[in-house]
């Protein structure tokens, strides 16, 4: 039996210090793996002259293998556009996205492309599933676009692990909202790629279902090795993460490893009265 299926179904959020034992048995992943995305100076800035907007300022951060990294921050703060900018769904005003050994400054939309479909997995608050195909349908129309045959082994286990087994050939209309993010989860996963980029994927589910979904979240970096980036402004959500990182003003102005929810909200706080 999976740590996948042991947790499914309990419904109760963690204890503070459940949390901490948990994170305190974890060797830091930046010690063991190197990154699989690197921004390197990044700087995204909208418009000119007066009414230029500057939405990253100069951002260098490594996001290591194997590793669940959290990002927050005040509407505005940026975080949202580092991880466009680090998905290849934004092109940075200057400065360098590395993924693995690949220079993704400056491709073309087909290559970008290309790369995200094959080597990026993306969860959003929308479950961006087509209505007209079954769950299982879902999971396995990016490969079929890329005139890929899916891995039947492996599609099998992602299914079992994320415990949509008896679910996973009902239509979306079907599906509850943490079902269907489920299957959000598995379409990310089924191309096995280096890494999850993650954008308030909880924000449209209530929070019983909201923690078991980043449970899985959490659980794909400690049994299947896969990176996550997930942007979130919710400290529940951002406990679940390695490492934190906390934007201001398009700048990185703290992290926090092994964070706690205690942790976050303070470290949240102190931020807020340092204005």
């Amino acid at each position: 039996m999976t740590g996948f299926q042991r947790e499914k179904g309990s419904g109760r959020m963690r204890t503070e210090q459940g949390d901490m034992e948990r994170r305190e048995l974890r060797e830091p992943a930046g010690e063991r793996h190197g990154p699989v995305v690197r921004l390197e100076q990044v700087w995204k800035t909208y418009g000119a002259g007066e009414s230029e907007v500057r939405a990253l300022a100069g951002v260098s951060v490594d996001f290591p293998a194997a590793s669940f990294t959290a990002i927050m921050g005040p509407s505005g703060s940026g975080k949202t556009t580092l991880l466009q900018c680090a998905a290849g769904l934004a092109e940075p005003t200057r400065g360098r996205v590395v993924l693995g050994d690949t220079d993704i400054g400056g491709m073309r939309e087909r290559e970008l492309a290309l790369i995200r479909r094959e080597r990026m997995g993306f969860v959003f608050q929308s479950f961006n599933l087509l209505p007209a195909l079954s769950g299982r349908e879902n999971v396995v129309l990016p490969l079929r676009l890329a005139g890929r045959k899916a891995d039947a082994r492996w599609l099998d286990t992602i299914i079992r692990r994320t415990g949509m087994s008896d679910h996973i050939d009902r239509f979306p209309h079907q599906l509850s909202g943490g079902q269907q993010q489920r299957v959000a989860i598995c379409r990310a996963l089924m191309a096995r790629p280096e890494v999850v980029f993650a954008d308030e994927p909880t924000g449209a589910l209530d929070s019983a279902t909201g923690e078991e979904i980043l449970g899985l979240l959490r659980r794909s970096v400690d049994e299947l090795e896969q990176t996550v980036v997930m942007v979130t402004h919710e400290p529940t959500a951002a406990a679940h993460a390695d490492q934190v990182l906390f934007l201001r003003d398009g700048a990185i102005v703290g992290s926090l490893r092994l964070p706690t929810v205690a942790t976050i909200t303070h470290r949240l706080a102190e931020l807020s009265g340092a204005r």
